[in-house]
């Protein structure tokens, strides 16, 4: 069962999800990197979001489910999104609230389908048959699409009501009619997906028009499918909030109330939806220290925003604007929040310590250290789209302190390591050597150089003076 997935990409992510979690952390890093410097090789970001969807599957009930589950679901991964079902998102399904709904579908909607369907998988992938299996994942979708169609057009509030405690979801019943339109729209779907590109780096020009009218095509023929199309299309855009031009073409100008009148108006909230979950998902990386491709994320960002700014003339008092608003708002309160820790969490590492302080031999947290460094890169992330995202002055503020700190305070910790103790050395040396990655970072890499070598004399002067002791 081929699924949404174009065959590209889907060998892209059975091989990246084959990956260690070391290697794909470090893949990670490269990435980002790259992006960041502007030196990143083609096709990068769909690498990088397909590692991030890996590292957050292998945190969820994902890895439980069984290869019938897997088979079922497999129409659905194109419009499956790390989210909680809370939060909605047009045309999508929190990848939370599959296994409430593979419960359901088992326990109360068609147990008994489903328990042959179960024993016709597996004993298909004992005799090696795998077309055996998806053979039996479509007829199963078709008869729970079927129940599924049948229970919502005689459903009551009672029954809508029965349905929230058994998926236990506040959005119970969007989930199951997704669930349908997704299921309903599947071969078309399917259709649909192998003609459109397996990846689009800039969705503009020629590409931008053939897959217009591709659309255009696929729509008139099937008009459930608009919404569904859409979002399929946006799995395979780099940037996803270039979805929008869609609007722009089809309305043939950039003015929020023509787009509004057309069918491609709904790319705006689809975006300004896909937006904010990835704020919430910064929050959540920020909140966590796990740090996943968090530079990389921001820039998605603030790209997402300039890209709605630049593209759209948003009135003021458009419902688009007013979202894009309270977007800006959040964002600006989370970013400040975490950039105004970073100065002290510098401080503490390199603030010069009496003796009385220092254990013999002891040194400082190397992961603390890691900790500041990558705080520091973010903060200068930040001060890099700080206009954008509404943060210049708690950046340059904070920027400002950070950089008088590590000036004057790099020379206290030199005096401290000449004047040290065998005791205390390797404590001194490790501050000196967290300064040294820190300004490398701030004033550049000839000015870590330069202490680096003074470090060294710094050192050296210390050994004479226990010789010559």
């Amino acid at each position: 069962m081929a699924g949404q997935g174009h065959p590209a990409v889907e060998k892209l992510r059975a091989f990246l999800r084959g990956l260690k979690p070391g290697a794909r952390a470090l893949l990670i890093a490269e990435l980002e990197r790259g992006l960041l410097q502007g030196a990143s090789p083609a096709g990068a970001e769909l690498v990088l979001a397909e590692l991030r969807r890996s590292l957050r599957e292998g945190r969820t009930f994902a890895a439980r489910f069984d290869d019938s589950a897997r088979l079922f679901f497999q129409p659905l991964e194109p419009f499956l999104v790390d989210d909680i079902p809370e939060h909605r998102h047009r045309g999508r399904l929190a990848r939370t609230a599959l296994e409430p709904l593979w419960l359901w579908i088992n326990n109360t909607l068609i147990p008994d389908d489903a328990k042959v369907y179960a024993e016709l998988v597996d004993q298909a992938f004992l005799t090696g048959d795998p077309d055996r299996a998806e053979h039996a994942a479509r007829d199963f979708q078709d008869r729970v699409l079927a129940r599924i169609q049948e229970m919502l057009a005689g459903a009551s509030d009672r029954d809508r009501g029965r349905l929230s405690v058994s998926l236990g979801t506040t959005g119970a019943v969007e989930d199951v009619q997704t669930l349908r339109g997704i299921l309903r729209a599947r071969d078309a779907l399917a259709a649909l997906a192998m003609q459109l590109p397996g990846y689009v780096s800039v969705f503009a020009g020629p590409t931008l028009d053939t897959v217009k009218s591709q659309l255009d095509a696929a729509l008139g023929r099937e008009s459930d499918l608009f919404l569904y199309a859409l979002v399929l299309l946006m799995s395979r855009l780099a940037s996803p909030w270039q979805l929008i031009r869609l609007a722009t073409e089809a309305a043939d100008s950039d003015d929020a109330k023509r787009i509004a009148e057309t069918p491609y108006g709904v790319t705006i909230d689809v975006v300004l939806e896909e937006i904010d979950r990835r704020v919430r998902e910064l929050a959540g990386d920020l909140k966590s220290g796990r740090g996943i491709a968090v530079s990389a994320r921001l820039k998605d960002i603030h790209d997402a925003l300039r890209g709605l700014r630049s593209e759209i003339d948003l009135s003021p008092e458009s419902s688009w604007a007013r979202q894009l608003a309270v977007l800006h708002a959040d964002i600006a309160r989370l970013l400040s929040a975490e950039i105004e820790l970073m100065p002290g969490r510098v401080r503490r590492l390199v603030r010069p310590r009496p003796s009385k302080e220092i254990s013999p031999s002891s040194v400082l947290d190397p992961h603390e250290v890691d900790e500041a460094e990558a705080l520091i890169v973010f903060v200068l992330t930040c001060r890099k789209y700080a206009s954008e995202l509404a943060i210049n002055e708690v950046t340059q503020r904070t920027f400002n302190e950070l950089q008088h700190l590590l000036d004057t305070g790099t020379r206290t910790l030199l005096d401290a390591l000449r004047a040290a103790v065998p005791a205390e050395r390797a404590f001194r040396l490790s501050q000196v050597d967290a300064a040294v990655r820190f300004c490398a970072k701030v004033f550049g890499k000839e000015y870590a150089a330069l202490l680096t070598k003074a470090a060294e004399v710094a050192g050296q002067a210390e050994q004479r003076k226990v010789a010559h002791g």
